[in-house]
């Protein structure tokens, strides 16, 4: 990463020591008392915020009065020792500079659509910062992705913009043809590209004058892409409100963090949780967001890094712990680490009590949706049930309801419900973008139905039991069924398939794949055919989607109707038949 070094003193980069020691706890920097981010009450609805101005910038104004310490605002490393450390002051002088190269060089206004599509780097923090502070909507995405995922994504969504790295540039490049919306293209690279502009050249020479737009909490700002069951991903869009949550009372008693605290967020940039994680929840308790570029998920890494840095909060897949403790580490003691918490898919109750065990730190859990960001879970202190999510956490008021909206009794199965009349909760998406349809039909009753199975103990303690729409958690991963039964339909071999997901030690859930073949090919080795699927799966879409099980059936189960029965399908893979 030559930019590095090159840009050294504009970006506040420096060069890792070696043999790194943690600063003991007495001399990390201390909360101090009179600083605190603006806060409302649960159930405030400003007309106006926006989290640049609102919050970034005032962490800027308090480490300008000399009321927050000497923590960075984001402190970035990599494998070859590079590392980055940006205070508030310099996040608002950066986060401007992004806004200006949007809107003057890109020329984007508020209200266009910009895809965001690269990997742990500094500058997805300047992207998305600076497109708050214009009102410009990012729309994430996972670098992981191929060119058919990213034409999909930038024609939905009618992008002007896109910005990502060398790697993935040639795949958009090929289907930029066919996206008469997308005009501008910034590309994140230490290398120029023809017909790309280069991000970090216009940010070094951009202006950090910019005046942040005056946006209503209503206004939108984001969009994430969901992962598809009946159909291809749908687009959930959020406004401005997504960030203000982070300043209620009740969800700043989630992690509970201070300016003191280094909190690690390990979930892929193209998700909502490093959106809500990595920058919300983190800056505006004005901490310290840690980041490893972490090309791949290295258990090895991981415990370095933790053992390394000074990091005192961490939040992860279920997966990545689980990762972690089927390794044989002769030690997990984290010296600065004091809270852990697991997001994104089920955890096991054993998991929660090794991981205790081992490392001498609790494991809590949330859960939560694109759609609705962190729902509910185990506030740090409150007392853990092993195994369950938690509670709610306000201002959602979460039931476990019927198929017509009635409010079911303790311990009975149910679907997740967020209360939506007569008021619509802060922090809920605001629909499907382009899609009345599939908006109207989360509506059931008084509520938003998440689709998510579960129950409900008396103490409000909410248990997770599975989903009603087929999606697929593989290590934090959620994958819809109809895009790896569409990337399979496009080989030969395959006459019909039906996707569910599979248990697996390591990640717990995987993606299996029951294949009908085509008459040619029935007499093929099915050891090979099976590694030619699912490389060719990996070659069309995501490679993190392709079917780690394969197995070829003479026929699929189907309804009277001619839909394949999944859940029946899925339950023989659990054992539930």
């Amino acid at each position: 990463m030559q930019w590095l070094m090159k840009f050294r003193v504009l970006w506040g980069i420096h060069k890792s020591c070696h043999g790194f020691l943690p600063a003991p706890r007495h001399l990390r920097c201390q909360f101090l008392s009179g600083a605190e981010a603006p806060r409302w009450n649960d159930h405030d609805t400003p007309e106006e915020f926006n989290f640049a101005s609102g919050v970034l910038d005032y962490w800027t104004q308090m480490e300008k009065e000399g009321k927050r310490g000497p923590n960075p605002a984001l402190w970035w490393v990599n494998d070859q020792g590079d590392e980055v450390k940006w205070s508030f002051r310099e996040m608002t002088d950066l986060t401007r500079r992004a806004a200006n190269v949007f809107t003057q060089t890109g020329g984007l206004r508020q209200g266009d659509h910009l895809a965001l599509i690269l990997p742990r780097v500094p500058e997805w923090w300047l992207v998305t910062v600076g497109c708050i502070r214009t009102g410009i909507v990012f729309t994430p995405g996972t670098t992981l992705m191929k060119a058919k995922d990213i034409l999909y994504r930038l024609q939905v969504s009618k992008a002007k913009g896109i910005i990502t790295t060398d790697t993935l540039a040639p795949e958009v490049d090929s289907v930029a043809s066919e996206c008469p919306a997308l005009k501008i293209k910034f590309l994140v690279s230490d290398h120029s590209r023809e017909g790309w502009l280069d991000f970090r050249s216009l940010i070094k020479s951009a202006s950090s004058d910019h005046t942040c737009v005056k946006s209503k909490t209503m206004d939108p700002m984001a969009i994430f892409f969901t992962s598809g069951t009946s159909g291809l991903p749908k687009m959930a869009k959020h406004n401005q409100g997504l960030a203000l949550r982070s300043s209620f009372p009740s969800c700043r008693k989630l992690l509970q963090l201070k300016t003191s605290d280094v909190f690690w967020c390990l979930s892929d940039p193209g998700w909502i949780l490093a959106v809500l994680a990595s920058m919300f929840e983190a800056w505006t308790a004005g901490s310290t967001v840690f980041i490893h570029h972490l090309p791949r998920f290295d258990p090895n890494v991981i415990v370095q890094t933790l053992s390394k840095y000074p990091i005192t909060q961490c939040l992860a897949a279920p997966s990545v712990f689980r990762m972690i403790l089927q390794q044989d580490f002769t030690s997990l003691r984290f010296p600065t680490l004091e809270h852990t918490c697991a997001g994104g898919e089920a955890l096991l109750p054993e998991e929660q009590e090794q991981w205790r065990r081992q490392t001498g730190v609790l494991l809590y859990q949330v859960y939560g949706q694109s759609e609705t960001g962190i729902t509910c879970g185990i506030l740090r202190g409150m007392k853990i049930k092993p195994g369950s999510m938690g509670k709610a956490i306000p201002p959602f008021d979460v039931q476990i309801i019927d198929d017509k909206g009635d409010v079911l009794p303790p311990n009975t199965e149910g679907n997740i419900g967020i209360r939506i009349k007569p008021t619509k909760p802060i922090g809920l998406f605001m629909c499907y973008q382009d899609d009345p349809v599939k908006t109207a039909e989360t509506e059931c009753g008084d509520f938003y139905n998440t689709g998510d199975r579960a129950t409900m103990d008396a103490e409000g303690y909410i248990w997770f039991l599975g989903r009603s729409d087929d999606v697929i958690n593989a290590s934090g991963y959620r994958i819809g069924p109809a895009e790896v039964e569409s990337a399979l339909a496009e080989h030969p071999a395959v006459a019909e398939s039906a996707v569910v997901s599979s248990p697996d030690p390591i990640r717990g859930e995987v993606v299996k794949a029951f294949v009908v073949l085509t008459p040619q090919f029935l007499s093929r080795d099915r050891d090979q055919l099976t590694k030619e699927l699912q490389e060719h799966v990996k070659s069309v879409t995501a490679p993190y989607k392709y079917p780690r099980k394969v197995e070829f059936v003479p026929e699929l189960p189907k309804t009277i109707t001619g839909k394949i029965k999944r859940n029946e399908l899925r339950k023989k893979e659990f054992g539930q038949l």
